[in-house]
């Protein structure tokens, strides 16, 4: 059992790393001919959040921060500023998982809004603080309206697409998540 379990963390973990690694590599893509319009969702940090709050035994915080500053290093972001409120939100968000699993899913829609507005608020105040060069605020504001409204898309993928459910009480208890 315990081999068993060991297998299917290793098993998730890799498979989110690959997730993420097809996501970036996708955004990386010189599909654009040099116009900016309306920013995208940032569909990693969705994905990201449906992982930690549907099996959050199966992705670390070490493994979010390596994804994530790689990920910082790679979109020329503030070295670690990025990651770090992503830590911190997931990790907040890992620590309710078990009030928020017998939640109906627009209230996890609504908990999650509010880490990622929290996120990017706090990142924008980071950038100004220290006298960065801050994105537009209209830009980050229409980013967080895409992240959001493709929260439910990512849930419902990660569903279908890859398996990604929610853990039952049962299961839990097994486990050691239960509060």
């Amino acid at each position: 059992m315990i081999e068993r379990t060991g297998r299917g963390l290793a098993i998730g973990t890799a498979l989110f790393v690959l997730c993420m690694g097809v996501l970036l590599f996708v955004r990386l893509l010189p599909l654009s001919a040099g116009l900016t319009g309306w920013p995208g969702p940032d569909l990693g940090l969705c994905l990201t959040f449906a992982w930690v709050l549907r099996r959050p035994d199966q992705l670390a915080a070490p493994v979010i921060v390596l994804v994530f500053l790689i990920e910082d290093v790679l979109l020329l972001r503030p070295l670690g500023l990025w990651t770090a409120l992503v830590l911190l939100a997931t990790e907040a968000a890992r620590l309710r998982e078990a009030r928020w699993r017998a939640q109906p899913f627009m209230v996890e829609w609504v908990r999650v809004a509010m880490l990622i507005g929290a996120m990017m608020l706090g990142f924008r105040v980071v950038m100004l603080l220290f006298l960065l060069p801050a994105p537009a605020l209209g830009q980050m504001i229409l980013q967080y309206i895409a992240t959001v409204s493709a929260y439910p898309l990512v849930v419902f993928a990660a569903r279908w697409l890859i398996g990604l459910r929610r853990i039952t009480q049962a299961e839990a208890e097994m486990m050691g998540y239960s509060r």
